[in-house]
């Protein structure tokens, strides 16, 4: 099975879409795994329920995760993530429409690796996506 290069856990049908194409159109990725709620993630990242068969070792180099999920929250989910010895080293970026100050804080705390707020505007999300995907996919060394 092939290595995921990035989990995109969003519920958002419409900031689905356009952040596939963003991806897409920047050449960013060849291997996108959707998670469309915090539980669906949380199952792929530790391979449970329909996941079980994955192993650990095909999991994502990065997760771009929403703040504002159904079933489990974006904070829950990062938190099992950066407080699971065999997941905390995954890169996660925040990718929210949330702009306000305590999420932010509360997502450093936690451990995000970056908090970004989604631009409304194709053109400059499309170039936010591409520069994430450069700097995490091809440029920061992670510690294996």
């Amino acid at each position: 099975m092939n290595e995921i290069e990035i989990l995109l856990v969003e519920d958002n049908p419409d900031d689905l879409e356009m952040t596939l194409h963003a991806l897409r159109q920047a050449n960013v990725a060849n291997r996108i795994q959707v998670a469309r709620d915090g539980a669906e993630a949380l199952d792929f990242i530790f391979c449970e329920g329909p996941f079980a068969a994955r192993k650990m070792a095909s999991g994502p180099k990065i997760i771009l995760l929403d703040l504002k999920l159904p079933k489990v929250d974006g904070r829950e989910v990062l938190g099992r993530i950066k407080g699971d010895v065999r997941t905390r080293k995954i890169p996660v970026i925040m990718l929210t429409s949330s702009k306000e100050q305590n999420d932010m804080v509360d997502s450093y705390h936690l451990g995000v690796n970056s908090y970004i707020v989604k631009p409304v505007d194709f053109d400059r999300f499309a170039a936010t996506v591409q520069q994430l995907g450069l700097y995490w996919l091809a440029l920061n060394q992670l510690d294996a």
